[in-house]
């Protein structure tokens, strides 16, 4: 698949393709079924798929202070989908000026003159232009003028709730994992960098890798998970192969201790090496307890014993 940043990484020599639009935060079930039927368009033309994408997220450039909590990372978010089979995967820059564009603007230089958009295929609640004042309607009804159909994919739901980044961070905030898996189809990840931390655990026979996430990621609510931990190279992209292992996760401040800042730290089962500045993939599988503040050491260190025998039972380490 192929990465262009902005517009101009277009090719001087680009022909017709198909163009599918959104955020995409998450690359959730509704998500896929509005990439798939791109990808099945473009086969079916015998033309590149592209999905067109927006940084920042279009709501922190019109409401500054209003950026939602990001459920995948911009690479992450590429390598998702990849999978469902993408061509091009463009990251195109939000800015205030762009953000004035009227309707037609936007359709004339992204979709025609760059592009060179043959079919566009967006979820059916798009809206597009300065102050949200296109929808599918206009899209098809610029799409006769300029040369190209537009189709808008009816939203998935789950049950009377549709499948929406929306719904998924609601999930995730709560604590609910297997709730935002069942949306996302599969588990929920939160990325970042191995720190140092206050090697506490490694005191108490659970050293964990404490990690450095970016602004507004998705953290789920505090409590302790079971799940999977994957390496990620220098990029942030994911390794091939297996994960490094099974975890028993840690979110929140630690209250035992009176820790006042909010961490992440996956102890990952049988694990033994060093992992400070290594890029990693936390995975929350199942929510196992909330966060609590023990009496003693001892009584901490107990529960950890059962927080592991239970990831274990989950997940299948033994």
């Amino acid at each position: 698949m192929q990465r262009w940043h902005g517009l101009d990484a277009v090719p001087t020599d680009w022909g017709r393709c198909v163009v599918t639009i959104g955020v995409f935060d998450g690359v959730h079930r509704g998500h896929a079924e509005i990439i798939g039927q791109a990808v099945a368009a473009a086969a079916s033309q015998g033309v590149p798929s592209v999905l067109l994408t927006f940084v920042p997220h279009p709501s922190e450039v019109v409401r500054p202070g209003s950026h939602p909590p990001v459920l995948t990372t911009l690479v992450r978010r590429a390598e998702l989908v990849e999978q469902l089979g993408v061509d091009v995967f463009c990251a195109l820059p939000f800015t205030r000026d762009f953000s004035q564009l009227a309707p037609a603007e936007f359709v004339h230089e992204a979709l025609v003159a760059r592009l060179h958009a043959a079919t566009v295929i967006v979820g059916e609640n798009f809206r597009f232009g300065h102050k949200a004042a296109g929808d599918v309607a206009t899209l098809a009804e610029l799409g006769r003028t300029f040369g190209f159909t537009a189709q808008g994919v009816a939203l998935l739901a789950e049950g009377d709730t549709p499948i929406s980044a929306t719904y998924v961070r609601s999930c995730v905030q709560a604590g609910d994992v297997e709730a935002a898996a069942a949306a996302l189809g599969r588990p929920h990840r939160v990325d970042g960098i191995v720190e140092r931390g206050d090697q506490r655990g490694r005191s108490l026979g659970f050293p964990t890798a404490n990690l450095r996430t970016d602004a507004w990621t998705a953290v789920p609510a505090d409590g302790v998970y079971a799940g999977h931990v994957y390496r990620l190279d220098e990029w942030g992209r994911t390794w091939t192969g297996p994960p490094l292992g099974v975890a028993a996760i840690s979110v929140g401040t630690n209250p035992t201790f009176e820790v006042r800042q909010r961490r992440v730290e996956a102890f990952v089962l049988d694990f033994d090496g060093d992992l400070y500045g290594d890029g990693l993939g936390v995975e929350f599988v199942h929510r196992l307890r909330g966060m609590e503040r023990f009496d003693s050491v001892d009584a901490l260190i107990e529960q950890m014993h059962d927080d592991v025998k239970q990831t274990r039972a989950l997940l299948g380490e033994r």
